[in-house]
């Protein structure tokens, strides 16, 4: 069994004391309430590096506040998955810490059964139809949010709100514009566990019964038999492609390519016809694929292609150089599905029983119909609507800057979203009674207190896990998702133990994609690090984003500090056919960049030779 330290010993660090104000109340770790205390000393606490690699801003709060809910909800009161609740969230640091909430009962979980098959039986036989109206609700919300009007406040109303009988002011719609687009951030994560958990379910179902009759079998071998679909997530980075053949087709490839800087290349491009030309293909494909988020999307400075088209123009770049060189920038779908079919069919051959073969195949199937949308839900979420919503709050941010809450449009980040509905209310009510708000004077000095608290956070180095382990892990989505196993938090707790880092030559993680290749690392923990990966290196990264995907063709290997096998890194490698190690909890701290390192990804280990 593996402890790691308390929740409770953890004292603030110098010059932060009262961090705890920056986040919701409910996600601080007690001391002054005995029954939640021992809760929280006996659960094991993982850091949710998969999501937040980073400490959260006040504001940024809100996603995870929203799947905190939407999560727990669907497993716990909609679905009643049977052996777990929901999880539950906690705060250190800016850092998220989490913990699934298992059904202890085994009554209660053979009551839950019955429940169970009905709901989620339903969603398995209807998906197709069900993921279709689900698209259409997601497109419907982010219309709802693109065309939200953010009011500003005018010196005098307009004549038409008198003889008109309007009786609403521009200050009641600036409340209330508030109100519906966090109301609507908080709906479109309703939409976003709608069919995630049972998308995870369908692959642990499959991933079970198949380790039950073959337990030797590698995790790995499991996900290989669900690999080569295509998800829309991969259309961004295939739209930089076509951009890339189209500018060498029209000759425009050296104007593409001559900066770095967008706005240069842009201006260059004007002057001439063709340039006009794949200009005017490029707006073609910027609704909806440029809204693609330059990391996670989880955070308000991933600013999207849109917003940042310097990222894209880096991809663009990447791909005309390898054109140039003959290389093939496709992913190689066709070895990858001949791969997937090899190893089902060789599987499926070792099981002897008809009905066996038969649950193989209708397990399969299923997975493989399901498995599109945990991949696709991202782009609709996390990016598309993410990257407009940012910006939608940005408008706000500038009504509060105008009135002198914040100094500045970026500084809205540091105010939790219930601040902001209040220092709103000091704008409204001061805008309409002709005085100077209140919080001109309150909350630019605390903002700049929380901004030095969040540097003194971005130092800290947060511990992968927190309390007790249990004795066995077996909550199925902490496993595939996240990476935490009893023996990836032996492995962590290794490492974080060891007396002198710089002597550890070996670190584990999850075999997330097949193969054996040595190489420099390039560690990178933002997209503007990723540029900087040269052809042939390994790519060492907290997480990975689906922006980064040209990195893709220049890389031998990948390796993050945390996910499991469902993870965006190990899925991507698989698809590119390039190994891939993936929760190994501390690789960005271990590893500098120029190392070489030996991955591999059939067994989870990356050598380090100093």
């Amino acid at each position: 069994m593996s402890n790691f330290p308390n929740p409770h010993d953890f004292k603030s660090i110098p010059g932060t004391e009262g961090w705890e104000r920056m986040y919701p109340y409910q996600y601080r770790f007690v001391t002054d309430d005995p029954e939640r205390k021992e809760y929280e000393e006996k659960t094991l606490w993982f850091n949710d590096g998969l999501h937040y690699p980073e400490p959260l801003c006040p504001f940024d709060t809100i996603w995870d506040e929203a799947w905190y809910l939407a999560l727990s909800q669907y497993n716990n009161r909609i679905f009643m998955v049977p052996p777990v609740r929901g999880v539950d969230h906690r705060i250190i640091n800016g850092y998220v810490y989490i913990s699934p909430v298992p059904v202890t009962s085994a009554k209660e979980v053979e009551a839950r059964v019955p429940h169970f098959m009905e709901r989620a039986g339903y969603y398995f036989k209807n998906w197709d139809a069900l993921e279709e109206k689900w698209k259409q609700k997601m497109k419907n919300t982010i219309e709802e949010v693109t065309n939200l009007r953010i009011p500003t406040l005018p010196d005098m109303e307009a004549l038409s709100v008198v003889t008109d009988g309007i009786g609403e002011s521009k200050g009641y719609h600036l409340l209330k514009a508030y109100d519906d687009l966090i109301n609507l951030g908080l709906k479109c994560w309703q939409y976003h566990f709608e069919f995630l958990n049972l998308g995870y379910a369908a692959y642990v179902f499959f991933l079970d019964f198949v380790q039950k009759k073959f337990p030797s079998m590698p995790v790995q071998r499991v996900t290989q038999m669900i690999s080569g679909i295509d998800v829309i997530m991969y259309q961004p980075d295939e739209e930089l492609k076509k951009l890339a053949r189209k500018a060498i087709e029209l000759g425009v490839d050296s104007v593409v390519s001559f900066s770095k800087d967008w706005v240069e290349v842009e201006a260059a491009l004007k002057k001439l016809p063709r340039g006009q030309q794949w200009l005017a293909e490029l707006d073609s494909k910027r609704e909806p694929w440029f809204y693609v988020s330059t990391g996670t999307g989880w955070f308000h400075q991933d600013r999207c292609w849109n917003d940042a088209m310097d990222v894209p123009l880096s991809g663009i770049t990447t791909y005309i150089q390898k054109i140039k060189q003959n290389a093939n920038i496709d992913r190689p779908i066709a070895q990858v599905r001949a791969e997937r079919d090899r190893i089902t069919a060789e599987y499926r051959a070792l099981i002897e029983s008809k009905e066996d073969r038969k649950t193989f195949d209708e397990l399969l199937g299923t997975a493989k119909t399901v498995f599109p949308y945990v991949e696709n839900h991202l782009f609709y979420v996390e990016h598309w609507f993410h990257s407009i919503f940012w910006n939608k709050v940005r408008e706000v941010a500038a009504i509060l800057q105008q009135y002198g809450i914040i100094n500045e449009v970026e500084d809205v980040w540091y105010l939790r979203r219930d601040e902001i509905k209040q220092a709103l209310w000091d704008v409204v009510t001061a805008w309409a009674t002709g005085v100077k708000p209140r919080g001109s004077k309150t909350w630019p000095g605390e903002i700049a207190w929380r901004k030095g608290v969040m540097q003194k956070f971005r130092e800290w180095s947060p511990p992968p896990a927190l309390g007790i382990a249990p004795e066995v892990i077996q909550e199925p989505f902490t496993i595939v998702l996240w990476g935490v196993t009893n023996n990836s938090l032996a492995d962590w707790s290794a490492v974080q133990n060891a007396k002198d880092p710089d002597s550890i030559t070996q670190l584990r993680g999850f075999a997330g994609s097949p193969g054996l290749v040595e190489g420099k690392a390039r560690v990178c923990r933002t997209v503007d690090e990723v540029r900087e990966l040269q052809e042939g290196e390994i790519l060492v990264a907290p997480t990975t984003s689906p922006s980064w995907a040209p990195a893709f063709a220049k890389i031998k290997a990948c390796v993050t500090d945390v996910g499991g096998v469902m993870s965006h890194a190990a899925i991507v490698c698989r698809e590119y056919g390039m190994p891939a190690v993936v929760g190994t909890g501390h690789a960005t701290k271990i590893i500098k960049s120029g190392m070489t390192l030996r991955v591999d990804g059939s067994t989870g280990a990356v050598t380090i030779a100093r």
